[in-house]
Formats: structure tokens, C-alpha cells, sequence
């Protein structure tokens, strides 16, 4: 199965490629971790108005969604800036609401679909953290089958990343909902927030990537740019390799939660049927190592039988499988995530090796995303976490 993004959702990375870009997201990061969350939070807003968060809300509470293939192209771009707040929490928090329903989902989903809400989230098995709870409007934890609001954000814990805050969120606070419901959209919050997190590493990675190609063709040692060694050049082709292998694994598990959301109809957020992704050009698709030579179109899924629409054959409505080969939306989430956040890390490592002692330093604007890649890696499943749920399906 191969597919491309359509023309909406082109444009829509185009959007906020040219938000972001003008948005100053590293004095908004050093503000952030400084504990300013002004700059923050008005960048928040922006990013409701271009409907960023109601991707997550259903149509019902004032969203647009759920809409996976969206969301997903949102926080590659969100990564690439390395926009801080709890997006991947926020966004799981809708779905988390949504499926509950009642009071709490009146009250907080509006105001998250149109930025004017920031929420943060822990789930049972995934750490006892919640990010930047200081910053957000409200907390929300589950343990077992009960759902409650924290009494505040709790106790600060280190973090490599200063501009991602983890919190340990203390015992009590407001029951919210119990019962069969929350448990089930617990597991969906917790395939969003691990799926928007794969994709915020993906986008990380390729910043990464980008910023090292070009300072590799600007230093020179030996009269040269070092970017024309062939060690430095199989370097960054292993990076791109990458990169380019995690993002079809990433918008083949949107496509199985779209799936999933319409009972086995692909639905209209699902790209159409053609060439791979990254086959085009602007934010959403082009490699950012295009330079260098070595890109590949990488948009196969591999052999997944899916055949309805927007998912293989346009010539058959038929379907005899999901497009991932079958793995289901949480196994492919899972696949997503560990590719992506290992590959965003390797893009770390070598954007850090190939910028040499520069790379320490706080000044340059880089070092925020050097110190990212390793924790987004982590969060809501670590690659060994993640591999373990593929092979168990």
C-alpha cells in the first residue's frame, strides 16, 4: 500500500510551518523553562485558531475530529519547532473525554479544540509523570478504572529536556468518572498520546537533520566543507534512512485509527491512493536531507491487504485486512513510535557529533532540540515497551 497526502493536508502543514516559523519557538522554549508560560500559551492559542486541537474533539463539543492523518501531520510540524506545552497529552486528553463523556467532556472540550484550554494527563502504565501540569489548566489521572482531576500539579521531578516539566501529581482530588467506559478510553488515550508524541519525534528528528545539513556544508576543515566526506555524507544518509523508514510506519498506524474510529471504513482524513509519502514538496513531505543525495520515496506500508478506500486500490471497495499487515491501531501505534523515537534520537547523536563541542552550548538554539529527542523517545512508550506490544499484537 502507498499513499500521499492529499491537497488539504499539504496546505494545512504549509499553515503551520509558516505560523511557527514566524513564532519564535526558541525564546518561547527558554521562556518555558524558565517557568513563563506567557509566550506559550499565547503560541497555544494560535494553534487553536488553526485548528490544531480540535483534530482530537469530536464535532459534537466544537472540534473537527477525531482526525489521525491530520493530527499526525500537525505535530511532525509542531516537533519540527519544538513547540512546547503538553500537545501529545492535550490531544490524548480530548479522546480520553470524549470517550467518557458527561460533565467533564462539556466543560473541558470546548475549551481544548479551540486552544483555550491546556490540559495534562497520566495513564496507568505509562509513568508516573504528568507533563508540564504546572502550565495546565487542569490534570487529569486514571488509575484503574476511576478518573479523577488532581488537586494540583504535584511534585517537580528533573527532566533532561528543562523545557519539558514532569510533575508527580499527588493522591485524591475530584472523581471525574468510574467504570468500564473509563478503562476503554484510557487505552485509546493512551494510542493518541503515544501516536502524537511518535509524530512530534519524527518532526524533531528531521529539524535535526535539517540544521546538521547545513552546517556541514558551511564548516570546513582541510580547505573543504566536512559535508563532503564520505563519513560525514554515510552518516547523515543513516539518519535520513531513518527518518524516511518511520514515517510511513507513522501515517500507517493514522490510517488504522481512522479505521478504527469508523468501525473498518477508512474515513475522509485518510490520504489517497498513489505514491509514497514524501514524494512531494513543502514541510509535510520532502526529506530534509534531500540535499545530500540519498532520498528515497519511503511511503510503502509494505504488504498490508487493505483495499478500500484510500488505502490501496481505488478500483475495489472491498477490504480483506487493515493496512498494517493486519497489526491493529495500538500494535501499529506502537510500531510508529518506537521507529520514529529511535530515529529521531539517532538524529540527536548525530546532529550533536557532527556540530562537534557547539553542540553543548546553551546559546545555540539547536541544544533545545539535541536535549528533546531522548525524552520524546521515551515518553508514552519506550522503544523496548513498544516492540514488546508489536510482537504481542
Amino acid at each position: 500500500m502507498r499513499f500521499v497526502l492529499t491537497d488539504e493536508q499539504r496546505e494545512f502543514a504549509r499553515s503551520l510551518d509558516a505560523l511557527l516559523r514566524a513564532a519564535d519557538t526558541p525564546g518561547v522554549l527558554r521562556a518555558w523553562a524558565a517557568g513563563d508560560h506567557g509566550p506559550g500559551r499565547a503560541l497555544w492559542r494560535r494553534l487553536g485558531d488553526a485548528g490544531v486541537f480540535a483534530l482530537a474533539v469530536p464535532e459534537a463539543y466544537g472540534g473537527v475530529g477525531p482526525l489521525p492523518v491530520e493530527a499526525a501531520v500537525a505535530c511532525v510540524e509542531l516537533g519540527r519547532y519544538a513547540v512546547p506545552g503538553p500537545v501529545a497529552e492535550t490531544l490524548a486528553a480530548g479522546v480520553l473525554l470524549a470517550g467518557v463523556g458527561g460533565p467533564a467532556a462539556k466543560e473541558w472540550l470546548p475549551g481544548i479544540a479551540s486552544g483555550a484550554a491546556m490540559l495534562s494527563l497520566r495513564l496507568p502504565g505509562h509513568g508516573p509523570y504528568a507533563l508540564d501540569a504546572d502550565a495546565a489548566d487542569a490534570v487529569f489521572t486514571v488509575d484503574g478504572d476511576g478518573l479523577r482531576r488532581a488537586p494540583g500539579p504535584g511534585e517537580l521531578s528533573v527532566s533532561a529536556d528543562p523545557a519539558r516539566r514532569l510533575f508527580r501529581p499527588g493522591p485524591g482530588g475530584e472523581p471525574v468518572a468510574g467504570g468500564r467506559a473509563v478503562e476503554a478510553a484510557s487505552r485509546a488515550a493512551g494510542d493518541w498520546a503515544s501516536f502524537a508524541t511518535a509524530a512530534l519525534a519524527l518532526g524533531c528528528g528531521e529539524e535535526l537533520l535539517r540544521a546538521t545539513v547545513a552546517y556541514v556544508k558551511q564548516r570546513r576543515q582541510f580547505g573543504v566543507p566536512v559535508g563532503s566526506f564520505q563519513a560525514v555524507k554515510h552518516r547523515l544518509a543513516d539518519t535520513l534512512l531513518g527518518l524516511e523508514f518511520a514515517r510511513p510506519l507513522l501515517y500507517g498506524a493514522a490510517v488504522e485509527l481512522t479505521e478504527e474510529l469508523s468501525g473498518g471504513r477508512a474515513g475522509a482524513g485518510s490520504p489517497e491512493p498513489g505514491a509514497g509519502v514524501g514524494s512531494g514538496t513543502g514541510p509535510a513531505e520532502g526529506p530534509p536531507g534531500a540535499g545530500l543525495g540519498t532520498g528515497r520515496g519511503a511511503g510503502s506500508l509494505g504488504s498490508g491487504s487493505g483495499t478500500g478506500p484510500g488505502m490501496g486500490s481505488p478500483e475495489s471497495g472491498s477490504r480483506t485486512g487493515p493496512g498494517m499487515g493486519s497489526l491493529g491501531a495500538g500494535a501499529a501505534v506502537a510500531a510508529a513510535k518506537a521507529a520514529a523515537g529511535e530515529a529521531g534520537y539517532a538524529a540527536a547523536r548525530t546532529a550533536l557529533q557532527l556540530h562537534g563541542a557547539i553542540g553543548y552550548t546553551e546559546e545555540l538554539d539547536l541544544a533545545w532540540w539535541l536535549r528533546r529527542a531522548r525524552p520524546l523517545r521515551d515518553a508514552w512508550g519506550t522503544p523496548s515497551a513498544c516492540r514488546a506490544r508489536v510482537l504481542t499484537g
